[in-house]
């Protein structure tokens, strides 16, 4: 058996998770990360028999019975998982009731995973039958964003254009926009349906005054997601009072999802 704190997503989700903390979008014990790992990579490292405990998910995730997560815990700070990752991370796999997780590593100190799982598993339901290679799902607190969220429209096609106006690499990077939910409750299953709803079309979801859900095929591609919505969002807030010299204009945008050749949303634009 493989040493597991040598295995690759581990030292992934160290890495990233302290980047994440370094950039201030995940404070305190803010934010958390889910990452469906192939069983036979895991099987490298731990014995797929061997169930520390069980837990109870908090809804019937049955479509991803037998599918195993690395994931952050409740209440764990994400500057603490590169010290400890034994504690701060876990390692479960959906059992076949698809209600209950089995611990298979990690959360040694008697822990559990994020309450925020159940809005996690749903969302990879949701993307599981638009991308069956989307791993990662990620939610997390960026500055700017939040802030835009109190400014700016909570709708859709207004705070996509936004977004794509205010950088060339934003239609690029999210061709399809962004969805937007309103505020609601955090950690309740309600709110874990209205994303996964919205991940059937977006690959980004604002929670108004709240934060970032992203997702991707691996960590580049969910943290790229994020990364580029927040630094629009930040030229957007450092831009918005002042007069504009220069716009990307919607016909730009047309050039662009031309030259990339982009499957993008035509009805976000005035044209």
């Amino acid at each position: 058996m493989k040493n597991i704190f040598e295995a690759p997503f581990l030292i992934e989700m160290m890495r990233t998770t302290a980047n994440m903390y370094r950039l201030g979008y995940d404070e305190r014990n803010g934010g958390n990360i889910s990452w469906m790992l192939p069983a036979e990579t895991v099987g490298e490292y731990l014995d797929l028999d061997n169930v520390i405990r069980t837990i109870p998910t908090g809804f019937d995730a049955s479509p991803l019975k037998g599918k195993i997560f690395i994931v952050t815990g409740t209440g764990k700070y994400f500057k603490n998982v590169e010290v400890d990752p034994e504690t701060n991370l876990g390692i479960i796999r959906i059992a076949a009731d698809g209600t209950t997780a089995e611990l298979l590593w990690g959360f040694k100190d008697g822990g559990k995973f994020t309450s925020e799982l159940p809005a996690h598993l749903m969302s990879h339901i949701s993307r599981m039958s638009i991308d069956p290679e989307n791993r990662i799902i990620m939610h997390c607190h960026p500055d700017y964003t939040l802030a835009m969220t109190q400014v700016h429209p909570a709708d859709e096609r207004a705070i996509t254009r936004t977004l794509w106006k205010q950088m060339t690499e934003s239609i690029v990077v999210f061709p399809e926009g962004v969805g937007v939910l309103p505020w609601m409750v955090c950690g309740t299953n309600a709110i874990g349906e209205a994303t996964a709803e919205k991940m059937k079309e977006y690959r980004i979801v604002l929670w108004t005054l709240h934060g970032i859900y992203g997702c991707g095929r691996d960590m580049d591609e969910a943290f790229g997601l994020i990364e580029t919505v927040e630094k629009a969002a930040k030229m957007y807030m450092l831009t918005a009072h002042l007069p504009k010299a220069n716009e990307i204009t919607d016909e730009n945008l047309v050039d662009l999802a031309a030259r990339f050749n982009l499957n993008y949303r035509k009805d976000f634009l005035d044209i």
